[in-house]
């Protein structure tokens, strides 16, 4: 399968409990690239890069996760990569 590139908007209780910690755990597993990163409207940000079979993996995870019952929105649009090939950083900026 190809590499592909997904944005995520995520809503819910997900700041303040761990969730961008979670969420680069389990990129590290799945081989995602990308970030994640808290907004400052409550959101939850995430842009990750990897084959289409492991993204879909990685989000599963995410979403059964033990933070997953506190999503309530989960806004995801795929596109092809753009070639992010290092690591999965956890951003403080705030969006």
């Amino acid at each position: 399968m190809s590499a592909e590139k997904a944005i995520v908007r995520i809503s819910g209780r997900v700041q303040g409990v761990g969730f961008r910690y979670t969420t680069r755990r389990l990129a590290t597993r799945f081989d995602i690239k990308g970030w994640v990163r808290n907004n400052r409207d409550g959101t939850v940000s995430i842009e990750a890069e990897g084959r289409s079979e492991e993204l879909d993996r990685f989000f599963l995870a995410v979403k059964t996760s033990t933070l997953g019952p506190g999503i309530t929105r989960w806004a995801e649009t795929r596109g092809p990569a753009t070639g992010i090939d290092e690591g999965f950083e956890i951003r403080f900026d705030g969006g």
